[in-house]
């Protein structure tokens, strides 16, 4: 279906005046620069154009008050998210450890396609920084294919920025830029270097097994308490930027900025919500998130702080409790505490769902068989995973079923010899 036919059956969406289907006289602007339709209105949206080269780009500013709610938080949370990780000695990929609130620039973009590369052109650059007691939003628009300088001349020209913070931004939001960026670089200024805070992986970390998605708008709905009205669904946008495209009139692109608007916002609560649940400080416990915050600090390397949360999630999550208690085996026994280790593995084996118990028989059939020379209990313990591993819901991954199976009857046959010959 082409473009225009698409257009005709989604025009119903754009909301307009009906005394206004027609493009009424362009104002005039300074002479030699592009005229610029529905100016009024943009003016009333709070957009100015920028000129540069004889071309422009539409710039709008919105102020929030640091004390304004959006969903859990009020943004005058960012302070204390800032002095928790300046005084924190945690490592951790969102730590602002040795910045300040300004440094942090939230950012989002509007393109005209979910794929890569040249074909795909970004039509609203859109970030927030807090300055003083404020948060300034600023949007970027391109009004069309041709203004494209202009739009990144304006955009790289008034930002000062050290950490990006984005939903996904590492692998959509930036490389973009980066590709539009490259294709006109010789009449802009380079893009600047500067650290990433990329909330998207933090988001899957700790809730992909518990959201449906982990897409920005449902953990705005399901985690942050966040309530969209009226929004324009973000498929949409292209859409309506190639409708503002043909017939300038801005109404329905306003929809699509107040979307990208929401969604920089929920980057500042989101930023806030995650620092709390990783720092877990007296004011911040997010007791449903411990047990997948343990494992990502575990991941890094930090196994006290999450030894102390596994801890934690014994004591207030039964869901999770054996669980917790599996990870914590492990993490004794590469502390060689093997007596404390084997006790969790036996509870686990014991109590725990069929996955857990069979990887509880594993290591307690290793440790029988190599540390205790017990070759008999061993055995017992490597059938009874086995047997286990059998009747339960294998993975639908053949080939780590196949794996362990294969590990399952080498470790028995080897026993079995190793007892024959005891």
């Amino acid at each position: 279906m082409s473009i225009k036919s698409k257009l005709n059956r989604l025009k119903n969406h754009i909301v307009r005046e009906e005394e206004i289907k027609t493009t009424p006289s362009k104002p005039k602007v300074e002479e030699g620069l592009e005229e610029i339709p529905f100016l009024d209105k943009w003016k009333e949206f709070g957009a100015e154009p920028f000129f540069f080269d004889g071309k422009y780009c539409m710039v709008r500013r919105v102020v929030y008050p640091l004390n304004y709610q959006h969903g859990l938080y009020s943004f005058s949370s960012l302070k204390e998210v800032i002095e928790m990780w300046n005084t924190t000695t945690l490592k951790h990929p969102l730590s602002a450890k040795g910045h300040q609130l300004s440094d942090l620039f939230f950012f989002d973009t509007e393109t005209t396609g979910l794929g890569g590369g040249t074909g795909n052109t970004i039509f609203l650059l859109g970030h927030a920084r807090v300055q003083g007691d404020k948060v300034i939003l600023t949007q970027h628009f391109l009004p069309n294919p041709g203004s494209e300088v202009a739009l990144y001349q304006s955009f790289l020209t008034s930002v000062d920025y050290t950490t990006l913070v984005t939903y996904n931004g590492k692998s959509f939001d930036w490389p973009q830029v980066k590709t539009r960026h490259t294709l006109i670089r010789d009449a802009l200024p380079k893009l600047p270097e500067f650290g990433h805070f990329d909330l998207y992986h933090a988001a899957r970390r700790l809730w992909k097994n518990k959201l449906d998605s982990v897409r920005l708008s449902n953990v705005e709905k399901e985690i942050l308490e966040i309530k969209r009205e009226g929004d324009v669904p973000g498929y949409l946008a292209p859409i309506l930027y190639f409708d503002f495209v043909e017939n300038h009139d801005p109404d329905g692109i306003f929809g699509v900025m107040r979307h990208n608007e929401i969604d920089i916002l929920s980057l500042l609560t989101l930023y806030i919500h995650l620092s709390g649940a990783v720092i877990l400080n007296e004011k911040h416990k997010y007791t449903s998130d411990k047990y997948e915050v343990a494992r990502w600090l575990e991941a890094l390397g930090e196994t006290t702080k999450a030894q102390e949360l596994y801890e934690q999630v014994v004591e207030v999550d039964s869901d999770k409790e054996m669980k917790a208690k599996l990870a914590m085996a492990y993490l004794l026994k590469k502390e060689k505490k093997y007596s404390s280790a084997m006790e969790l593995f036996i509870e686990v084996h014991e109590k725990g769902d069929d996955t857990d118990a069979v990887a509880a028989s594993i290591e307690l059939a290793k440790y029988f068989e190599h540390q205790i020379k017990n070759y008999e209990t061993a055995i017992d313990f490597a059938n009874s995973g086995f047997m286990r591993w059998e009747v339960s819901n294998k993975t639908s991954n053949k080939t780590k079923n196949a794996k362990l199976t294969m590990e399952f009857e080498k470790r028995i046959k080897r026993l079995t010899k190793k007892l024959r010959n005891s």
